[in-house]
């Protein structure tokens, strides 16, 4: 780990944490990834494999970190009284990476684990043009449970689990707007989330949306030992959808 820790940094940006990567040499086509963390905010930092494939793409990376916001677009006072989570990235973020690395979409990729997949997920079906490329990892769906569960951040921003369910990514899905280019895996041995990321699926099937999806492959269920197994996947998916747009961006 000890060799990918002069590529990253820490900055604030209005007033919270972002960690950022910055790859020896930056690619070419002047992409840039935006990862959004899980409800534990378990850092990519620590992860050698993520490093790798940043790294092997030239691909500058943001983490902005949250907290437990599940990324909506609603004030949660342990964040920031004035801003929610999701304007944060939308307008915050973004401006930042227009600003350091002139960076504007589509050459920004989005993608998250968990909780922050499946906060990829909402936005990009919220602003397909903001971000037309996107990947979750074990995308935490339905947390309308963690309401029924007694989640004190999710019940601060939420009046009931059927507030939380009309604000769930599934329910965000327009059957003639969607992101060009998306992927979602999930363990199917995490009983937490995989019923609910096949729900999706079959959403998404229905209305004859393009998506690719991975709910087969076995690592590890929950967390980031499945994570790391599919980074590289995950990446290449990210790159090859911002490589497809890119050759298209006279249309944008």
């Amino acid at each position: 780990m000890s060799q990918w820790m002069e590529h990253w940094s820490q900055i604030d940006l209005d007033g919270h944490e972002c960690e950022v990567f910055e790859p020896t040499e930056v690619n070419s086509a002047g992409w840039v990834l935006i990862y959004l963390h899980g409800v534990h905010e378990g850092s990519l930092r620590d992860q050698a494999v993520f490093s790798q494939q940043f790294q092997r793409h030239g691909l500058p990376v943001i983490c902005p970190r949250t907290g437990p916001t599940w990324w909506t677009d609603r004030i949660c006072p342990a964040f920031d009284s004035h801003f929610t989570a999701e304007d944060y990235v939308c307008r915050r973020v973004m401006r930042y990476v227009a600003r350091r690395w002139r960076a504007v979409p589509p050459a920004i990729g989005l993608f998250g684990s968990s909780m922050g997949g499946q906060a990829a997920l909402r936005m990009a079906y919220k602003f397909p043009r903001m971000f037309p490329v996107v990947a979750a990892l074990s995308p935490a769906i339905d947390y309308q449970i963690r309401y029924d569960e007694g989640d004190p951040i999710i019940r601060q921003m939420y009046d009931d689990a059927e507030a939380v369910r009309q604000d769930t990514a599934t329910l965000y899905v327009h059957p003639l707007n969607w992101p060009h280019h998306q992927f979602f895996c999930c363990d199917p041995t995490d009983d937490r989330w995989i019923e609910s990321v096949e729900r999706l699926q079959m959403k998404l099937q229905s209305l004859g949306i393009p998506h690719h999806c991975d709910l087969e492959t076995i690592a590890g269920g929950h967390g980031f030992s499945y994570y790391n197994q599919m980074a590289a996947r995950v990446i290449d998916f990210l790159v090859n959808g911002l490589t497809q747009l890119s050759e298209k961006s006279e249309s944008w």
